[in-house]
């Protein structure tokens, strides 16, 4: 049976939504989240949600299938024809939303673009010299020594198209952190299985699909439109999804998946993400903003550090903030990531006396205050964590002052570096640790360390940074990744809290497979 897109005017009127579909549309899904994609140019933003709305409309060179395994997608193959140059052979026959052909040449453009500043996406190709176009359809990708996970990078990177870029004036991303806005913020040209049909910011966004994909015969493709609305409240996208005006929900708050799951109209399925939650701690600076200690960083004392840590009862947090779903974490990497170890994913033990004891040690045996910055938009409960947690640092005197505001801020004050202790979520597309150690540990130097905001620095950690990067011998950097993990784990710029559990919840009538990553593939999507 197919699904209908159906217009509850009374659901309607409670909810203050608006989801109708084009009068000619046939196979529906009303899709809703807490928030927004922060914008649609590919390379601004390495951020869930928007990553989760542009894989719809553009593809990698490399994808990831529903297990996450990789695939071939503009590129249908890759090898390592020497020990610093991969060579890729591109799709034929695949345009763009537009009509343009896609060739070498967008290929190398994206790539490029990706790589240059302000793009948030720079880490990844961090080790590539240069990208060159050798025939209409094969690159070559030059790198500095050998990069055995060059594939696994590229299964991050969105393909433009060159032309349509220079036409409209996007040949750089958008700077996210200072508010520019440019064409591709708002406007998408891919090659991806769905185009954009309108588009309004945090109001309604409208995709439909696309009926020259090039992989209209290798997957379901079953979906016309998708129409994806965001909605802020969990109460009312629960009811949206019980009065049947909303099909699917990709974020089902936690207090109401029994209800959800005991509906039999509605089918709640869940998955350990491969995603951590933690806090960072800006560790470098000489001087705080945003602390009540006068000419002094508490956070460079590694007592103050640990007494935060072992003052956040997280087994609490656990039973009564996300009702069992999540697992406590020690290292911020999750199962599934090459590198973890269920050893070193062991938490330091709840201990307030132990905690003020390190207080006290420091210098601080009165505490002091600090501002506390959360996203309230992002993860699951992340607000009700940091009121949890602002709780718990209180009673060993840590006086916190929590902000807690919407995602599109908190990110872009972290990119401004005003945060000194906030809340972050790390998944890791590449399912490999360099991923986290180069974005979270190196030292920040505009290709490497782009979401160190701790400042943490170590030379010594840097160097096996590099090194994991070009180690073609798997047991050796195998190696120098858990030595990696023992020497950053125990210094506590940031505070490891949990891996997540995530949920989804949708209406009979159709299937999506849910995925380890969060991130909602619509192509795989089929009508019962």
């Amino acid at each position: 049976m197919k699904l209908k897109a159906v217009l509850l005017g009374t659901a309607m009127a409670v909810t203050g939504l608006t989801m109708a579909a084009p009068a000619d549309a046939q196979d529906v899904i009303r899709w809703a989240s807490a928030s927004d994609a922060l914008t649609l140019d590919p390379h601004s933003q390495n951020e869930g949600p928007t990553s989760q709305m542009l894989i719809q409309m553009y593809d990698y060179l490399i994808e990831r299938d529903i297990g996450l395994a990789k695939r071939p997608a503009l590129a249908t193959s890759w090898v390592a024809i020497d020990e610093d140059t991969w060579e890729l052979e591109l799709r034929q026959g695949v345009t763009f939303h537009n009509g343009a052909p896609f060739m070498a040449n967008d290929a190398v453009f994206s790539l490029n673009r990706a790589m240059t500043e302000p793009s948030d996406f720079r880490n990844y190709l961090s080790s590539v010299t240069s990208v060159e176009a050798v025939d209409d359809y094969t690159i070559h990708i030059h790198t500095d020594g050998p990069n055995p996970i060059l594939p696994d990078w590229l299964t991050g990177i969105f393909i433009m198209d060159e032309e349509w870029a220079i036409e409209n004036g996007v040949e750089t991303a958008q700077d996210f952190a200072e508010g520019e806005e440019n064409f591709a913020v708002r406007n998408a040209n891919g090659t991806g299985p769905f185009r954009l049909e309108s588009r309004q910011p945090d109001v309604q966004t409208v995709l439909v699909r696309n009926e020259t994909y090039w992989g209209a015969d290798a997957f379901p493709n079953e979906v016309d439109t998708i129409i994806y609305t965001p909605v802020a409240s969990a109460a009312t996208r629960v009811a949206a999804l019980l009065s049947g005006e909303v099909d699917f929900i990709s974020d089902p708050p936690t207090q109401d998946l029994g209800r959800l799951d005991a509906d039999p109209g509605i089918d709640v399925v869940d998955v350990n993400q491969i995603r951590t939650i933690f806090f960072g701690m800006n560790v470098a600076a000489d001087d705080l903003e945003n602390d009540t200690v006068d000419g002094a960083n508490p956070f460079q004392d590694i007592r103050v550090r640990e007494a935060l840590y072992r003052a956040i009862n997280i087994d609490a947090i656990q039973q009564v903030v996300m009702r069992g779903l999540s697992v406590p974490a020690g290292m911020i990497t999750s199962p599934g990531v090459n590198g973890y170890a269920t050893d070193l994913d062991e938490r330091l033990p709840f201990d307030q006396d132990g905690a003020r004891a390190l207080l006290a040690e420091a210098g601080y045996p009165d505490g002091f205050g600090i501002t506390l910055h959360c996203p309230n938009d992002r993860y699951v409960n992340d607000e009700a964590i940091c009121t949890a947690a602002a709780g718990m640092l209180g009673q060993i005197g840590i006086d916190v002052n929590l902000i807690s505001q919407p995602r599109s801020i908190h990110f872009a004050e972290l990119q401004q570096g005003i945060q000194d202790f906030y809340m972050l979520g790390w998944g890791v597309p590449t399912y490999d640790s360099e991923y986290v150690f180069n974005f979270l540990y190196h030292t920040p130097d505009g290709n490497r360390g782009s979401w160190n905001f701790t400042g943490f620095s170590n030379p010594d950690v840097d160097a096996n940074i590099v090194a994991m990067g070009s180690e073609v011998d798997l047991a050796a950097r195998d190696a120098i990744i858990r030595a990696t993990w023992e020497m950053v784990i125990p210094e506590y710029a940031y505070i490891p809290l949990h891996h997540q559990i995530i949920s989804w919840a949708m209406r009979d009538g159709f299937v999506i497979p849910i995925r380890a990553n969060d991130q909602v593939l619509f192509k795989y999507a089929t009508f019962e």
